[in-house]
């Protein structure tokens, strides 16, 4: 971090670890794949790797950040502690308590400094309570047991929300998936197992990432869009009948129907990448946008300039810039690519109307209001996901909060 504010970054870069945002920003954390820093307004902004969505930080005003090996941490203004990404060994379930001044995340546990000692969680057999020692072969080191919460008394709550056309899913940070909606060829009948990603279709089918790296899908597979590869992924998205995949290189890697030519992916290493309707989407390495399949409505002619995050709808796509402005290109019918105002942390193209996340935490809208899919509920979100004629949130809260279309009770979200 330079003398003014401003982020350099340099090293490898194969998963975008060193697009760093501009702007003006007060200290940078640097994990195995990805960085965070925050801003001078307190917000928190991260970039690279984000298989575990250890790169999408929620809102607010933050004191400090850590990014770890695939998940993050930061301390809030309050003193709150929030952390998110990966929570396969329960580093993520930060420990409850009084006020934080100061965070740590590791590769497998996480440590903060509070005013009255240090607690840590996470990368523990047995519980914390019961505390190893370090040099214990695949154990680490943690504070005397005095200051430690025990991670078992952390709340069930969902951290990741896809709505599909007629049915929704959600994953639990135990890694479980909760399906519902229209139950049509099995499509909210999720499989049991611990996951790290899912994405339900506008076609009738889903997808999930494995704790193990393999993708699984359900539902619909008219054109073997549920027939998923072998091998190791970090990421996962499903279209209208064909789904797509990032490998742990940084390829991508689709099935399905390709009447459009939406699963002949382009060679390179990408960080993210987006399914539609008949069209494709992905961010290489640079941050650049590509997309290829279907282009009747320009939906797959992206344009230039460096984003950090993009999604693909039915007819239109989206992407994130790295200022926090969205862009979007293709249908605009029913002005769902028209231009907005504000500074957005996230975005979901549907199918004739688009969501963003603004810098406050709330929803915005934009495009077809038909069955009140644009009429998103207040309140402070982390993450917001449109769907065909519905839309769905995650509150910071870690619940789910739906609007649309509520036919086959797709916007009856479950408890966590």
């Amino acid at each position: 971090m330079r003398e003014g504010g401003a982020l350099e970054c340099w090293g490898s870069d194969s998963i975008g670890r060193l697009n760093a945002p501009s702007g003006k920003f007060t200290t940078v954390s640097v994990g195995t794949g990805h960085a965070c820093a925050i801003r001078e307004s307190g917000a928190i902004a991260c970039w690279g790797a984000n298989s575990y969505r250890q790169s999408n930080p929620p809102a607010g005003v933050f004191i400090d950040v850590s990014a770890g090996s695939w998940h993050s941490c930061g301390v809030r203004e309050s003193g709150r502690l929030e952390c998110w990404g990966d929570d396969t060994y329960g580093q993520t379930a930060a420990a409850p308590g009084d006020r934080y001044l100061a965070v740590a995340a590791g590769t497998r546990h996480s440590c903060a400094m509070r005013e009255r000692g240090v607690s840590c969680w996470g990368g523990q057999q047995p519980p914390p309570a019961f505390p190893q020692t370090a040099s214990q072969p695949g154990t680490q080191s943690v504070a005397p047991p005095l200051t430690v919460d025990p991670v078992t008394s952390t709340p069930t709550t969902f951290t990741v929300v896809s709505a599909g056309a007629t049915h929704s899913c959600a994953l639990r940070n135990t890694g479980s998936i909760s399906c519902w909606g229209s139950s049509a060829n099995g499509r909210t009948s999720a499989p049991s197992g611990i996951f790290t990603a899912v994405s339900a279709g506008t076609g009738g089918h889903s997808c999930a990432v494995r704790n193990t790296d393999a993708v699984t899908c359900w539902g619909l597979n008219s054109s073997g869009q549920t027939t998923a590869p072998s091998g190791s992924f970090s990421a996962v998205s499903v279209g209208f009948a064909h789904s797509c995949a990032l490998t742990a290189t940084g390829a991508i890697s689709c099935w399905g129907l390709n009447s459009s030519g939406q699963t002949s992916a382009p060679t390179g290493t990408f960080t993210a990448l987006a399914a539609g309707g008949e069209h494709s989407c992905a961010l290489r390495s640079t941050g650049a946008a590509v997309c290829w399949g279907q282009n009747g409505g320009g939906q797959a002619t992206a344009p230039s300039g460096t984003f950090t995050a993009i999604s693909a709808g039915w007819a239109h796509s989206c992407g994130l810039r790295s200022s926090g402005a969205v862009a979007c290109w293709g249908d605009n019918s029913s002005r769902q690519t028209a231009t907005q105002t504000g500074t957005f942390t996230a975005v979901s193209a549907g199918n004739q109307h688009t969501c963003g996340l603004l810098s406050s935490g709330a929803v915005h809208c934009w495009g077809s209001s038909a069955n009140g899919r644009s009429a998103a509920q207040t309140g402070t979100f982390t993450t917001v996901s449109a769907g065909a004629e519905h839309t769905c949130g995650l509150r910071a809260a870690g619940t789910i909060a739906c609007w649309g279309n509520s036919a086959n009770g797709r916007t009856t979200a479950p408890a966590p």
